[in-house]
Parts: C-alpha cells; sequence; structure tokens
C-alpha cells in the first residue's frame, strides 16, 4: 500500500478490556478472564477487516496487555496508549467493572464504550454507570449495546453492535486524521462567495486544524524558475497527450475569442504544469529537495486545499478547471492513487465536506454547484416531455465548470455491472481508461475565463446512491451541517440535452434526485434547493448521512437538516440527556460541550 502523503502518522485503534476486579475465593475475575479479552479480539478482527487508512492500509489496532480491573491497570493501558499513538478507544466488557476506575479518563481520545448484552454477569449495567460517568465528567462517550441477550459462550459480534461499532470507527478515525493538518489556501476570496472568506478559527477550534495561504503568483514563480520535475512533466504531458488532449472538445466561444493551435498547445501545458505544482504545494515532492530546492520541497502539509481561480487568475491565466478536476481524481499520470481534495473557488466549507466525504469512504468527491431545480412542470414547459422513474417528481442540476472528479463519470462498475465511486485500491487499469474516455475536455468559455483553458464535460451515469453535504457557518451559532442522501438519474437524452445547453454545455453534469420523507426540508425535491444553505454542495458516493451525522456530533457541529432514518443517528450518549428530540439535542448538546479543540 502506498505511504501517507501527509505528516503525521495515521490515527490507531486503542481497545481496553475492562474486567470486574474483584478476585478471592468465588475467582470472579479469573472466571471472566477468557471472554473480556476474546472480546476485545473480536473487536480488533473486526476493525481490521472493515476498516482501511485512505491510502487502502487496514487500520491499526492495539489491545491493552491485560484486562483491567483496577485503577493501576487503566494507567498502564493509558501509558501503552499513548506511546502507540491511540487517538480512539473502545471498552469492552462482559460485566460489572468499577466505572471510575476503568474509564478512559484522557480528554483527548475519542470514545465508545460496549457492553455485552448478558444475564449472567451486568456488562449492561457497567455500560450505564461508565455512561453516566463519562457525561458527568464532561467526556462524552459512544454507548454500544446489542438489541438481545447473548449467551455467556458466544463470542460473536452481533450484527446491530458491529455496524454501531464501525459507524463509530468511522467517523472517529476521520476526526483523528484531520488533526493537526492543514487547509491550504490558493489565492484568496473568488467572486464573494462567503464559503471563500476562510475562517482559521473554524478550523483550529472545530477540526484541530491550521490554515496556510499562497498567493497565486506562487504557482507563476515557479513556472518561470523551473521549480518542478521537469522528467514528471515530460510523463505528464505525455499521458495528457494520450488521454485527455485527444478528447478535446468543439471549442464554441465565438470566432474572435478562439485561441488558435499554438496558443491551446501552450495553455494544455501550462495547465500540465499548473497541477503539478498545486499538488507540490499541497504535500511537496522530494524530487525537488534532489533539485536543490528545499523549501518548496516541503510544502503545506494540507489535507485539502481551495483554488481561488476567479476572477483575477482566470481573467489573464488558464482555468484551474484541468488541475482541480485531475486532483480530485483517483488516477492521473503517475497511476491510480488516493484522491485529493481540492475545493473550486476556494470554497472552503464545501471543501470541508468534502474532505468528512473522503475521510469516511475513502472514494474521490463530487464538488458541484447546486444550480438548478427542475420541477416535472418546467421540464414540460420546455421539452415538451415528461420525467419519469426516480426523476418523475423533480430534479436537481449539479454541474460546474469542469472541476468535478473523474470518479463521478460513473465509469467504475460493481460485481453486477452497477455504476459506482470505488476506492482507489479497487479501481482497475481498465476503469481508468472507461472514464477517461467519457469525458471531454473543451477549450474554456471566454466569457467566463478570458484567460483560456480547458474545462471537462461528462454525464454521470444514473443509479448511484450518493450523500450531498454542506457545511455553512452562521454568525452566533457556529458551524452547522446539512445532508442529503438520494441517487444520480439518468433522464431522456433529449431532455438533457435541453436542459443541460441552457447552462454551460462545456461542464460535467449531475442529476440528482434527493430520498424524499416527511421532514419539512424533505417533502419534496423544490424544499431540499430551497433549504440548501450555499451554491456548493460536495457529493459521496453511498449513502453515509448516518456516518456524517455521527462524525459532526464527535466534533460538536449540529446537523440543521437531513434526511437519515431516526433509527440510524448515532450520537454520544451524553445527548441523550439534552432532550427527547434528536435535532433539538443535537443543538444544545454541541452549545453545552463547544468544540473539541478550544
Amino acid at each position: 500500500m502506498a505511504e501517507s502523503r501527509l505528516i503525521g502518522g495515521y490515527p490507531v485503534i486503542g481497545i481496553r478490556p475492562t474486567i470486574d476486579g474483584r478476585r478471592g475465593a468465588l475467582k470472579v475475575r479469573e472466571s471472566l478472564e477468557d471472554q473480556t479479552m476474546g472480546m476485545a479480539k473480536a473487536a480488533k478482527k473486526l476493525f481490521e477487516e472493515n476498516l482501511r487508512y485512505s491510502n487502502g492500509e487496514p487500520v491499526k489496532v492495539v489491545i491493552a496487555d491485560t484486562t483491567i480491573g483496577r485503577v493501576g491497570e487503566s494507567a498502564a493501558c493509558a501509558d501503552k496508549f499513548r506511546k502507540e499513538g491511540v487517538d480512539i478507544t473502545l471498552t469492552v466488557t462482559p460485566c460489572w467493572c468499577y466505572g471510575a476506575e476503568t474509564m478512559d479518563m484522557d480528554p483527548q481520545t475519542i470514545k465508545a464504550v460496549w457492553g455485552f448484552n448478558g444475564t449472567e454477569r451486568p456488562g449492561a449495567v457497567y455500560l450505564a454507570a461508565v455512561l453516566a460517568g463519562h457525561a458527568q465528567k464532561g467526556l462524552p462517550a459512544f454507548g454500544i449495546y446489542g438489541h438481545d441477550v447473548q449467551d455467556i459462550e458466544d463470542n460473536t459480534i452481533p450484527k446491530d453492535v458491529a455496524e454501531k461499532i464501525l459507524q463509530f470507527a468511522r467517523a472517529a478515525q476521520a476526526v483523528a486524521t484531520m488533526r493537526g493538518k492543514s487547509y491550504l489556501s490558493m489565492g484568496s476570496v473568488s467572486m464573494g462567495i462567503a464559503g471563500s472568506i476562510v475562517n482559521p478559527d473554524f478550523f483550529q477550534e472545530y477540526l484541530g486544524m491550521r490554515c496556510e495561504s499562497v498567493d497565486l503568483t506562487e504557482i507563476i514563480r515557479r513556472m518561470a524558475e523551473g521549480i518542478y520535475d521537469k522528467d514528471e512533466f515530460e510523463k505528464a504531458m505525455a499521458w495528457t497527450e494520450k488521454h485527455c488532449k485527444k478528447n478535446e472538445g468543439h471549442d464554441y466561444n465565438i470566432p474572435e475569442k478562439v485561441k488558435t493551435r499554438e496558443q491551446k498547445d501552450k495553455d494544455w501545458e501550462f495547465i500540465v504544469k499548473m497541477t503539478i505544482i498545486m499538488r507540490d504545494l499541497m504535500t511537496g515532492n522530494p524530487k525537488l529537495r534532489e533539485l536543490g530546492f528545499k523549501e518548496e520541497a516541503l510544502g503545506h502539509n494540507a489535507i485539502a486545499a481551495g483554488f481561488q481561480g476567479q476572477r483575477q487568475w482566470t481573467d489573464f491565466y488558464p482555468n484551474g478547471d484541468f488541475s482541480e478536476a485531475l486532483l480530485n481524481t483517483s488516477f492521473d499520470w503517475n497511476g491510480i492513487r488516493e484522491a485529493y481534495v481540492v475545493a473550486t473557488e476556494n470554497d472552503a466549507c464545501n471543501g470541508v465536506a468534502m474532505l468528512f466525504g473522503h475521510l469516511l469512504t475513502n472514494r474521490a468527491q463530487i464538488f458541484s454547484d447546486v444550480r438548478t431545480y427542475w420541477s416535472p412542470e418546467a421540464v414540460k414547459r420546455v421539452t415538451g416531455m415528461e420525467l419519469t422513474g426516480l426523476a418523475e417528481n423533480g430534479i436537481i442540476h449539479l454541474i460546474n465548470s469542469g472541476a468535478t472528479t473523474l470518479d463521478g463519470t460513473g465509469q467504475q462498475t460493481d460485481v453486477e455491472g452497477n455504476p459506482v465511486m470505488k476506492p482507489s485500491w479497487e479501481i482497475t487499469d481498465a476503469e481508468v481508461e472507461k472514464c477517461l474516455e467519457a469525458t471531454t475536455w473543451y477549450p474554456a468559455n471566454r466569457d467566463y475565463f478570458r484567460g483560456g483553458g480547458f474545462s471537462s464535460n461528462f454525464l454521470s451515469k444514473g443509479g448511484m446512491p450518493v450523500t450531498m453535504s454542506r457545511l455553512n457557518l452562521v454568525k452566533g451559532l457556529g458551524p452547522v451541517l446539512q445532508i442529503a442522501e438520494g441517487w444520480t438519474v439518468e433522464i431522456d437524452p433529449k431532455i438533457h440535452k435541453a436542459l443541460d445547453e441552457r447552462t454551460d454545455r462545456t461542464w460535467p453534469t449531475t442529476w440528482f434526485v434527493p430520498r424524499l420523507c416527511d421532514k419539512p426540508a424533505f417533502k419534496d425535491v423544490y424544499s431540499v434547493m430551497n433549504n440548501w444553505g450555499a451554491n456548493h454542495g460536495a457529493i459521496s458516493y453511498g449513502h453515509i448521512g448516518q456516518d456524517l451525522i455521527t462524525l459532526a456530533s464527535i466534533l460538536r457541529i449540529p446537523v440543521c437538516m437531513h434526511n437519515v432514518d431516526e433509527d440510524k443517528i448515532f450520537r454520544p450518549s451524553a445527548w441523550n440527556a439534552f432532550g427527547m428530540d434528536k435535532e433539538g439535542s443535537d443543538y444544545r448538546a454541541c452549545q453545552n460541550y463547544g468544540p473539541i479543540y478550544k
């Protein structure tokens, strides 16, 4: 598997097997040793078989050296976990234990407790007691308790327990991975978009990240002074000629704005160099050290970034569409690799939502304008045709100026042939070819982009389950998260052509239909569009709304809009003390605890 391209190791999960500490003639502790450690080993196996880091490597899991029955053993476990770099802990037990003595007291770890549902020993009693302790001490923890009673000799993990353990771990792993990393602004505010007014306090206090920034002249300086890998550039150009330039589309600009062939060829070279430099700015490049550029070789340790582009850059230089699209894609001239996270127009708020989705799924993310709601009536008026199937109640046009990941074409498939977006390590070379073949690179619309460049164009395949999310910052409230699960849909090609050409035919399109329910914001497709908090959305493959809600609770970010089934929502147990309405209790708990790094 690939090494991490960022400084700082991946988070480690630590398992704490707690036990009834009483010894003596009845041998209470001795009788529970095998079962307790067996639960820990089963949980370790569950993690290692189901969780991977974003580079494809299985997660690292450690278990305390002994079961934990008294405070001395708690201290020994904490000492081991500090040395191992543990960020996430799962406490497991089949029995009563001494709560305050055996609980995880480290304020920096993300915590869950699994209490075995059995009758021989009161694991549920310990679970309730220790969660009360966590609430009382201001150290929220997730409580996991199986629905059905198990026999004492049953070492399996019930399905409902496994789902909660993994839901917690995915979210906790994402939170811990962000800690200590950077968001890199390449440029500054784009066209007055609020999301590109980057708030360093939010990143620091809620995500544990620092904000870095470079002026876009740094890209020009590196081009002019040759601060990039020339050998890689030659390789990248050959790959681009073979896979992208050959799919260059028709130039729809008016004749006086059409560039010459020589100018377009230079634009291709420019944007390839730009892509290499933007990546180097994010994560550094040891090759630059070999070339004598020691400072530039370091990069900014950026787990996510944004590129301003409009207007100052794009009024004069080729746009960033190619660079953003390729960086957000799970492959390039160096082969298949983990996608980067790069927000168009430096919309950091959408970049954060993309980062959440990427870390939860290990998949590339779609960045789009949430551009237009098309009602069935409006579609019929414009085209004379009717929407059908999943699209029958209306559709939302997700489209942006060419910066969407090529994974979003839907050309990757599962074993049944359904369109999917895969983790990088599952993508085949044949699927890479299909994604590239499905993408046309049109000369940029020079009414928008005076400096030229190229924009990707494709139509996402329908039938993919996806989740759209967005982080917004609200004065006096702080950050809030919006979530809408739904599907990509295919519509009649004639309808698509008519609607698409009313916007910009050179940009990629994803037709999206949210799952409707009885919540006011999801009573119809129009209401989803009308309640969306900004002009952009981050779209992730799969229905991951429940994981986003769990992640947001760890970060103390309330969720203001979602269509996730109530029984899938999993937050720290202390949230139950803030009221019976889940949305209101979420707001109150997040306000009470505040950001985790403040």
